[in-house]
C-alpha cells in the first residue's frame, strides 16, 4: 500500500538528490535535503485539504490533479512564480528576470523579499475565506463545540465571512505604512489591491465550483427520485461521495484546488530564501517535498482517513486559518516559517488525537466502521 502510493515520491526524491549531489556537490544534495523536509512540514495540513476535495472528484480529474497538478505545483509555483513575481514587481522582461535569478542571486533574491507583502495579502486572504466559510458553516460534528455552535449560527449571515475578510484586509493595509519586515515604505496601496485580488479569485473560482457541484448534486437528486433507490456507491468509490464530479464541476474544482495550493505554497518559497537563494535547488528541493504532499493526499483518500478520523478536517482548517492569520502578520513583522509549520502539525495532531478519543468512546478504536475510499492514484 505504502510503496504503491508513494512510489514515485521515493524516485523521485532518489533521482532528485543524486541530481543534486553531481549538480552541486555534497552541499548541494543537503540543501535540497533540507529544502524537501522544510516543504513536507510546512504543508502537510495542505495534504488534508487536497484530500477533502480529492476525494469529490471522479477518477479522471483525480489523476489530472495527480499529473498536471504536480507539474503547476512543481514547475509553476515553484520555478516560474518567483521568476514572475520579480519580473511584475522590478518592471523586467521574463529573460531579464531569468538571467537575473541565475547571475544575480542575491539581488534577485531582495526583489523577491520586496514582493511579499504583495503575496501574503494575496494568499492570506484567500486562506482567511477558507477558513472562514467552514468555521460558519452548520456541521453534524464539531470539534470546538463552544466556538463552533455559535459560529454556525452566526454564519447564517451570508456575507459575514466576506465582511470579516474586508475588515481584516483594512485593518493589515492601514498598519504597513512603514514595512518594516520587508524594506521599508508604504505598501498599503498593494497590499489591499493584492488582497481585494485574493478575495475575487476565491468568490470566482470557489463560487463557480460550487455551483457546478450543486447542480451536480441536484441532478443526483432529480434522478434518485425518479427511479426510486440511490444506488450504491461504487466499491472504492468511498462514503462521503457516492457520485465523484466530472467535466465542468470538476473543471472549476481543480482550478480552486490549484488556488489553494498555490496559497500553501508562498510561506515554503519564501522561507526557502532562508536557506538557499539559488532557484534551481530551491525548485528542486521544493518539488521533491511537493510530491511527497501529493502522495499523501491520496493515502489519505484511499485510506478514507477522513471518515474515520473526523475531526482531522477541522483540524487543518485551523490551520488554515492561523497560516491566513500568520501571513497578513509577516507583512509587516517576521515570523520564522518553522513557526508556521509547527503550528499547523500541532492543530492536526491535536485533532486527530481528538478523533482517535471519539473513535474509541463510539467502540470504533481502529477507527471508523464506514467503507473505505478507494482512489486510483493516476501516477
Amino acid at each position: 500500500m505504502l510503496l504503491k502510493t508513494f512510489g514515485w515520491s521515493f524516485a523521485v526524491t532518489v533521482l532528485g538528490l543524486a541530481l543534486a549531489g553531481v549538480l552541486w556537490g555534497w552541499q548541494g544534495l543537503a540543501i535540497v535535503g533540507i529544502l524537501s523536509v522544510l516543504e513536507i512540514s510546512l504543508s502537510f495540513d495542505n495534504a488534508v485539504i487536497n484530500a477533502g476535495i480529492l476525494r469529490k472528484m471522479n477518477a479522471f480529474w483525480q489523476k489530472i490533479f495527480l499529473t498536471i497538478g504536480i507539474l503547476v505545483a512543481v514547475f509553476g509555483m515553484r520555478l516560474v512564480f518567483p521568476v514572475v513575481i520579480v519580473a511584475i514587481t522590478a518592471k523586467l522582461g521574463p529573460i531579464e528576470a531569468v538571467n537575473l535569478a541565475i547571475h544575480d542571486k542575491a539581488h534577485y533574491e531582495e526583489l523577491v523579499t520586496a514582493a511579499h507583502p504583495a503575496i501574503a495579502a494575496f494568499g492570506g486572504i484567500f486562506l482567511l475565506m477558507i477558513f472562514l466559510d467552514f468555521i460558519f458553516e452548520e456541521r453534524d460534528y464539531k470539534w470546538l463545540a463552544w466556538i463552533e455552535k455559535p459560529l454556525a449560527k452566526l454564519g447564517k449571515l451570508d456575507t459575514l465571512s466576506v465582511i470579516i475578510a474586508l475588515v481584516a484586509l483594512l485593518v493589515a493595509s492601514m498598519t504597513v505604512a512603514t514595512n518594516v519586515a520587508h524594506g521599508g515604505g508604504d505598501k498599503s496601496a498593494t497590499v489591499l489591491l493584492s488582497g481585494v485580488a485574493g478575495l475575487i479569485t476565491y468568490l470566482v473560482v470557489g463560487g463557480i465550483s460550487g455551483y457546478f457541484e450543486d447542480k451536480l448534486e441536484d441532478e443526483e437528486d432529480d434522478g434518485d427520485g425518479a427511479e426510486g433507490a440511490k444506488p450504491p456507491a461504487k466499491k472504492g468509490a468511498g462514503a462521503s461521495a457516492t457520485v465523484g464530479l466530472a467535466g465542468k464541476a470538476a473543471f472549476f474544482m481543480f482550478l480552486y484546488l490549484e488556488v489553494i495550493d498555490a496559497s500553501f505554497s508562498f510561506d515554503g518559497v519564501i522561507g526557502a530564501f532562508a536557506i538557499t537563494n539559488d532557484i534551481f535547488e530551491m525548485a528542486l528541493g521544493l518539488g521533491i517535498g511537493a510530491m511527497y504532499i501529493r502522495s499523501l493526499t491520496v493515502f489519505l483518500v484511499r485510506k478514507g482517513t477522513l471518515d474515520d478520523y473526523v475531526y482531522l478536517e477541522h483540524g487543518a482548517h485551523y490551520a488554515i486559518g492561523a497560516l491566513a492569520v500568520i501571513l497578513l502578520i509577516t507583512i509587516r513583522y517576521e515570523i520564522h516559517e518553522l513557526v508556521t509549520g509547527f503550528v499547523g502539525i500541532a492543530l492536526i495532531a491535536l485533532s486527530f488525537g481528538s478523533s482517535v478519543r471519539k473513535n474509541r468512546r463510539d467502540g470504533k478504536p481502529g477507527g471508523g466502521a464506514e467503507p473505505k475510499v478507494e482512489v486510483s492514484s493516476g501516477v
